[in-house]
């Protein structure tokens, strides 16, 4: 079976540009078949102060009401998507920018209010990954290169950038052996917050609900983690988070912490 590595970049990445640089051109030199999925960074709360629309998170993840919808869709969409596209060609790649709804290619359903309204945000479909596009688009050689927008019956969803890594590796395992690789701004998933040394080379559900109620793992990284062990329950082959400097190591397991 062919490998297919998929590679997503947080925020901290994005905002940083020789970081950003440093990544793409290692992405750009990996053999064979690759994707790469982004999220937003800081660009769109930035713009969206200039724009007067302030940003909402629970737990880690935004509120996205209309303002929000319109300005995620210009930022991630459009400007982040396009100057990563941009640079990836630079670099020699030949990368294709898409939105989910771009080939009907990630469906999803509005979520549901609860306990919190998210708004405009997208939960994606049983089935939702078109899997038939992204295969024909690697097959011509094109890279991927995908922003966090959902979309359904016409309207555009704002989706967390881990979750659509997670359901884009768990459906091309169907004909790919499948690396998932987070790539962020830390070396890993540490006991304790900017400590280094406290690097978990090796994590399982266990040990991540004991950091969980220990108050050691908040806010973004919960999502990553939950993710993370959805992959693998569903036949993704390896995933691995760590520092965007370190892809090849991460890769062959040498650096970062591996998902167990």
């Amino acid at each position: 079976m062919e490998v297919l590595n998929i590679v997503k970049i947080g925020g901290n990445i994005i905002d940083d540009s020789k970081s950003l640089d440093r990544l793409l051109q290692s992405f750009s030199t990996l053999e064979g078949n690759k994707m790469l999925i982004h999220g937003g960074g800081k660009i769109a709360t930035e713009i969206g102060f200039r724009l007067g629309i302030e940003p909402n998170y629970v737990d880690g993840r935004r509120i996205t009401d209309q303002p929000t919808l319109e300005l995620v869709t210009m930022v991630y969409g459009g400007l982040i998507n396009k100057n990563v596209v941009a640079r990836l060609q630079k670099c020699g790649c030949n990368g294709i920018g898409l939105s989910g709804a771009d080939g009907c290619m990630i469906q999803a359903v509005k979520r549901k209010v609860k306990d919190v309204d998210f708004g405009f945000v997208g939960d994606i479909a049983s089935d939702g990954i078109n899997t038939v596009m992204l295969s024909g688009l690697l097959r011509m050689g094109l890279t991927p290169v995908i922003a966090p927008l959902s979309f359904s019956k016409g309207v555009l969803l704002n989706t967390n950038a881990d979750t659509i890594a997670n359901e884009v590796a768990k459906a091309m395992s169907s004909d790919f052996s499948v690396n998932l690789i987070y790539c962020f701004e830390q070396i890993g998933v540490l006991k304790e917050l900017c400590n280094p040394s406290s690097l978990i080379k090796s994590l399982d559900e266990d040990g991540f609900k004991t950091l969980q109620s220990m108050n050691a793992i908040t806010k973004g990284m919960i999502p990553k983690l939950e993710n993370a062990f959805s992959a693998l329950h569903f036949g993704v082959a390896k995933v691995v988070i760590g520092h965007a400097d370190h892809l090849y190591e991460l890769i062959n397991g040498t650096k970062g912490t591996t998902i167990l």
